[in-house]
């Protein structure tokens, strides 16, 4: 087994916890047996599980001894009969799926040899890494004895497990940065619906967590009502007020899947219940099941494809782009074979076997060999670091902006997208937090791929009718009418949908209008979906474009003039990044080829490199209608994914 593959890192607060960290959290393989796995921690006894190939076995301390000198007997156990905390979701959450034999990818089109020259790696061969913070509710301290040291050692042990799930199935690692136990008392009152908790835990975090994670999730001692043990929001990922969790106290191992299910939701990964309908998505693995499903009698060890095809395009619709950020830094004394490079290493391309995949004829022993600038990373090839301006990693979508290596090091620049505001799908959509919003990608996200927006003749007719049919909202038992100039902004109507939302429960019956117009047969569908008593995905959502220089907020069509921006460095005449650039979502230029400067104005012709794939020219501005900001305190990010959430049943 490999020491510290549990990571924990640069920002790491540990409230509680003793200085300089324990090396004591261990992955790794049963000696002879290859598919076997083991995730231990041996900090004040040994806390973990092991898989031998046919069966999860579980070991923990007994006794109530609290002394860190005193756990000489241990419980072995088999885990069985397991009831999984997630997965009996309203439908839309029930994720059955095939299950993949290893981490897969979906192939990808055959390209020429200069094509594969020039592309660099996609989002799912790249590691991806999730910054977590854990809350310990004081509930969850009294059930460890009021020891804050058993507390943090158990916290840390169901995170050193889901970690090893990810590692695996996800090619993702998640790192802990931080960890808070409630010692005196709970921050506010623990409610037994783990919705209302959750809420209440995103405003705690709102208002008085201070370190940055991509997501927060509480670990709590209470009993959730009737048979829900927690609640996450699908997609949350990034976002401060929907990257988060919350999480009921169970066994070890029950607490890990749980948390690798809650954090599934927060990366996007929902189940498609027309494909579960059909039969496309089941779990193959009937003895043990699989991560997001409701099948098995043991403890699940991997995510299934269509659940692994989710992330996927996840990451592809442009979301997630802060798990791209390696954290740089550990709390732990520096340790070689970790994977990070620490005070005193040049290079760290992690263990043994790591470093045959990748490094080791550039690192030996976390020391670079001769002539060697690096040993791995997205800009690092053969021992040497990549050209200024070689795209390390493509844009997913028209809000996406590539990036490129500085020329100075192995790693390839942070993950950004472009200001919200700039055009996207040709002139039909809007960037908004780094997706394209359009009333089509929203029918189809809740319907299918089949299905499109219906014509604006459609929204004209019915939405400012007042109906079931078409309307802005409803008063009590009324249905509202939409101002004219808000029809685009109001009821979601879409073409040929079928009866089985993708997710969400169907709140009534489906609205299907046939409306004509100059002799054309227009189909005009809609549904009320609902996620919660607050989330309807039957309406357009904020920020969608409903005209020129307009978009959409809480059923009205407003001028982009009327909200506040901000906007990146321009010339005397108002050109944003001088036009040689896009303008991200740091407030900062991104650059076209051989232009450089904070607002682009500088020409730099360096050198380029064909062999190394630079390719930094087309994200510029020219030709495309910019409408450059952020919605600052005035658009809450109810996007499709982003204000979905998901309950889960024991």
């Amino acid at each position: 087994m490999w020491q510290i593959l549990f990571v924990v890192a640069k920002a790491y607060v540990l409230y509680f916890c003793f200085q300089g960290g324990e090396h004591c959290y261990y992955q790794g393989h049963i000696r002879g047996n290859p598919a076997s796995f083991v995730a231990l921690s041996t900090c004040h006894g040994l806390h973990g599980m092991f898989y031998d190939g046919n069966h999860t076995y579980l070991i923990e301390p007994e006794g109530n001894d609290t002394s860190q000198e005193d756990f000489r007997f241990h419980s072995v156990y088999k885990s069985r009969l397991f009831e999984f905390p997630l997965d009996d979701l309203p439908s839309e959450f029930q994720q059955v799926n095939i299950t993949p034999p290893k981490f897969i990818l979906k192939p990808r089109p055959k390209q020429s040899k200069r094509q594969l020259r020039r592309y660099p790696r996609n989002v799912e061969e790249e590691t991806k890494y999730i910054e977590l913070m854990i809350v310990n509710d004081h509930l969850m301290f009294k059930k460890h004895r009021l020891s804050v040291v058993l507390t943090n050692t158990y916290a840390k042990s169901v995170v050193n497990m889901a970690d090893l799930i990810y590692k695996d199935q996800l090619k993702t690692r998640i790192v802990l940065v931080a960890m808070e136990t409630w010692a005196a008392d709970n921050k506010f009152a623990i409610s037994e619906n783990p919705l209302i908790t959750l809420r209440e835990f995103m405003k705690y975090r709102r208002d008085f967590i201070k370190e940055r994670s991509d997501a927060v999730h509480l670990f709590s001692g209470s009993q959730f009502e009737s048979s829900r043990s927690g609640a996450a929001y699908i997609g949350g990922i990034c976002s401060l007020l929907k990257g988060g969790g919350v999480n009921e106290f169970g066994k070890t191992d029950l607490m890990a899947v749980t948390l690798a299910q809650s954090l599934a939701h927060n990366i996007g990964i929902i189940s498609d219940k027309r494909k579960l309908a059909s039969g496309e998505c089941k779990c193959e693995d009937t003895w043990s099941g699989c991560i997001m499903g409701d099948t098995g009698y043991y403890l699940p060890k991997k995510f299934t494809q269509c659940s692994i095809e989710e992330y996927h395009d996840f990451l592809n619709s442009g979301g997630g782009a802060c798990l791209f950020n390696k954290p740089s830094k550990l709390l732990d004394p520096p340790e070689c074979g970790n994977g990070f490079i620490e005070t005193g290493e040049e290079c760290d391309c992690g263990t043994p076997a790591e470093c045959v995949l990748e490094g080791a004829e550039c690192c030996k022993k976390c020391t670079l060999t001769q002539d060697s600038q690096c040993s791995d990373g997205l800009c690092c090839k053969k021992c040497k670091f990549q050209p200024m301006g070689t795209v390390c990693r493509e844009a997913v979508n028209d809000c996406d902006i590539r990036e490129t290596c500085s020329g100075n090091s192995s790693q390839c620049a942070p993950n950004i997208h472009k200001m919200d505001g700039y055009s996207c799908d040709g002139v039909q959509g809007i960037c908004f937090g780094g997706r394209c919003k359009t009333r089509d990608r929203q029918c189809k996200y809740i319907w299918g791929q089949k299905v499109t927006a219906s014509d604006k003749y459609c929204y004209e007719k019915l939405n400012i009718e007042g109906t079931e049919k078409g309307n802005c909202g409803k008063d009590k038992d009324t249905w509202i009418q939409c101002n004219k100039r808000d029809v685009l902004c109001g009821y979601l109507l879409c073409t040929n949908i079928g009866n089985i939302p993708r997710l969400g429960e169907l709140d009534g019956e489906i609205t299907s209008t046939l409306v004509v117009q100059q002799a054309r047969t227009l189909n005009c569908s809609g549904g009320h979906v609902k996620l919660d008593e607050d989330v309807d995905l039957g309406y357009v959502e904020d920020g969608t474009p409903c005209g020129p220089q307009m978009m959409c907020l809480e059923h009205r069509c407003l001028p982009v003039a009327s909200f506040n921006f901000s906007t990146c460095l321009s010339t005397k005449e108002g050109t944003v990044c001088s036009g040689n650039g896009v303008c991200s979502n740091e407030l900062k230029c991104v650059c076209n080829r051989h232009w450089v400067g904070e607002d682009c104005s500088t020409y730099f012709p360096y050198n380029d490199d064909a062999k190394a794939g630079i390719t930094l020219s087309g994200n510029g501005v020219a030709g495309t209608n910019i409408i450059i900001g952020i919605i600052a305190g005035t658009i809450l990010v109810l996007a499709l994914i982003l204000g979905i959430t998901a309950w889960g049943y024991k």
